[in-house]
């Protein structure tokens, strides 16, 4: 049996067709900014070793840039880290790149070339200093890698910058009382693994795809980072206040913490760029990075914690006039 439906008059409908336009161009201004043509050209993008945090999130932003400004070409490139991140860009071999802040501010104390043009884009996630070794090791604390064959990162890579401050703070010179390896993320894992050699430090963000392929592999675990060495740390001063302690969580290896917190040290990271970077293109792709947070954190799971709330505390660096202006059009 038929329905009857009420006829809708002519006012009501243009009514209704009135509040869906408007509807959908609310969505259209969030999902393309401005209502204007995307910026296109060239941009270099710094990014990290294989198998890492940055590396990975490098690749997954891409893409969503890809969508928002199909006119803009983005070439990757690998770097040892944090400090090779941040010299890039103060010299112009990149436009964009994250770096741990204490990278950053440490390249400012040292007045390298360029640090005056550094400017940030976005606070983006923490990454959590994250001590390794094999499951049958007689080391439980940092003290104890003494004599021991350490990978410390490799040389201009933020890992290498903090795992020396946590030795030293250990009592540890990391050129004499260690063996130092120059290893990362790529190879670190394997040489463990293989018994080449005795712990590696990696900082990175939770959890690291080279160290969850590594538990699949190996039986390993985690050594303590307490809170006096961070207090010890700050008692230096410099680009040791970015430093906190904290807990890397138990669920951020599950297979390898069985339900165990591990005292840590923290460090946000910050995406940045130059203060001669085209305002209009800085905030385009500000805006692609907070819209893709659930996006990217989908597949880099600290991607998650990017939050528009915070991003804008882009410590020791001011904000790059394109991010501000796109944090203007979104404050409430």
């Amino acid at each position: 049996m038929s329905k009857v439906f009420p006829r809708i008059s002519r006012r009501r409908a243009l009514q209704g067709a009135t509040v869906g336009v408007v509807a959908l161009g609310l969505l259209l201004w969030w999902l393309l900014p401005l209502g204007e043509t995307p910026p296109s050209g060239t941009i270099v993008f710094s990014t990290g070793t294989p198998r890492g945090v940055y590396q990975e999130y490098g690749e997954r932003l891409r893409t969503e840039l890809a969508r928002d400004m199909p006119g803009l070409q983005v070439k990757l490139l690998n770097s040892a880290g944090s400090q090779e991140n941040v010299e890039r860009v103060a010299t112009g071999e990149a436009d964009f790149t994250i770096a741990a802040a204490d990278a950053v501010e440490t390249y400012e104390l040292q007045h390298r070339s360029g640090a005056d043009r550094l400017r940030g884009v976005a606070r983006l996630y923490d990454d959590y200093v994250q001590l390794i070794v094999p499951r049958d090791s007689k080391v439980d604390s940092v003290a104890d890698l003494r004599h021991k064959r350490v990978a410390t990162g490799l040389p201009d890579s933020g890992v290498r910058l903090i795992a020396n401050r946590v030795l030293r703070a250990a009592g540890i010179d990391p050129h004499k009382d260690i063996t130092p390896m120059a290893e990362g993320i790529d190879t670190g894992p394997d040489r463990l693994r293989h018994g080449k050699i005795d712990a590696f430090f990696w900082s990175g963000g939770l959890p690291t795809k080279g160290l969850v392929e590594l538990a699949k592999k190996s039986a390993f675990r985690f050594v303590p980072i307490d809170g006096d060495l961070v207090t010890k740390l700050h008692a230096g001063g410099d680009a040791a206040r970015y430093y906190r302690a904290t807990n890397m969580p138990e669920t951020a290896y599950s297979s390898v913490q069985h339900g165990t917190a591990v005292p840590t040290i923290a460090v946000s990271n910050v995406l940045m760029t130059r203060k001669d970077m085209d305002p209009r293109l800085t905030e385009w792709l500000t805006r692609t990075v907070i819209k893709s947070r659930d996006g990217i954190g989908a597949h880099v799971h600290s991607a998650q914690l990017v939050d528009l709330r915070t991003a804008i505390y882009t410590d020791p660096l001011p904000l790059q006039e394109g991010a501000r202006r796109y944090y203007r059009s979104v404050k409430p």
